[in-house]
């Protein structure tokens, strides 16, 4: 990478950065970035410092065994989730930017290990697609790795991490930004919906509809092949258990405009009365909500 592009890369690394801690995807000196730069050379983010005030001085340049190789001018360390990022690259060789963060809204939904549900929202599924769970990890041990490749596709550009985060990825770091931002958009769509107490799921030819837009757009999707015989939304039961479900197709009567009665009303999971289970929903959901407010 020559002397002005990595320049550049560095004030975008910064404005990253402060996005992030904007949006409070972060507190304190949590989360951390990369940039892939040349052959077995990634440019990282440091480790003690709120990513909100980083200075292009603060970042570092790591090989891919995760060894700090030039000496950096403000004493900093490399993030020691640098791991996550090589394992990623290694794994992904055509992705050139990871981002790890704890987005509020979609990291409820990775601890109470709620799969993000399927043809909901046309966004979420241009930009995000399938969104794999990963099973807890202990941070900055090489077992954290090992959980999201495990669940990594070719496809996957976002893995929620059990009790933990996110990881986004992609091939620029902007693009792997904006899932970032999608991805807790999303749940906090999915949030306020749950508070609405009904959702209506896309109809299986509405989501084929909508994955062939998507594959226009450049955006590759397996569940296009698969989407026929119902694969899209198959792991949508413990999200759509907290609701009266109307497929979109069926919500209104198309001759007289009139809501159809029927619903696919599901039960609540056994191990939670209902009650328990409203209280539970709505303190998690007042959380978080203070928290983005303040």
């Amino acid at each position: 990478m020559q002397f002005n592009e990595l320049r550049e890369l560095k004030t975008q690394m910064c404005e990253i950065g402060r996005r992030i801690w904007i949006k409070g995807f972060c507190a304190g000196n949590e989360g951390n970035h990369s940039a892939r730069i040349g052959p077995d050379r990634f440019l990282c983010t440091p480790t003690g410092i709120s990513k909100g005030f980083l200075e292009p001085a603060d970042l570092l340049v790591c090989d891919g065994e995760g060894k700090q190789v030039e000496k950096n001018a403000n004493g900093r360390r490399p993030t020691s989730e640098i791991k996550v990022h090589l394992a990623i690259y290694k794994a992904r060789p055509e992705i050139n930017a990871v981002i790890h963060s704890h987005p509020p809204h979609a990291t409820a939904f990775a601890i109470a290990n709620i799969q993000l549900p399927e043809g909901i929202h046309p966004e979420a599924e241009v930009f995000l697609g399938r969104v794999p769970t990963a099973r807890y990890a202990t941070p900055s041990t090489h077992d954290l790795p090992k959980s999201i490749l495990d669940v990594m596709g070719p496809e996957t550009n976002t893995v929620l991490m059990g009790n933990h985060g996110s990881v986004s990825f992609g091939k620029t770091l902007e693009q792997t930004y904006y899932n970032l931002e999608i991805l807790d958009a999303y749940c906090r769509i999915l949030i306020l919906t749950r508070q609405l107490g009904h959702a209506n799921q896309l109809s299986q030819d509405q989501m084929i509809e909508l994955l062939k837009v998507k594959q226009q757009f450049g955006f590759a999707d397996p569940r296009l092949a698969c989407a026929p015989e119902g694969c899209v939304g198959e792991n949508n039961q413990d999200f759509l258990a907290m609701f009266d479900v109307r497929p979109a197709s069926v919500a209104c009567d198309g001759r007289s405009g009139q809501v159809q009665q029927a619903s696919s009303q599901r039960d609540l999971p056994p191990a939670m009365d209902e009650e328990t289970f409203e209280q539970t929903v709505q303190l998690i959901t007042d959380q978080i909500m203070a928290a983005a407010n303040n």
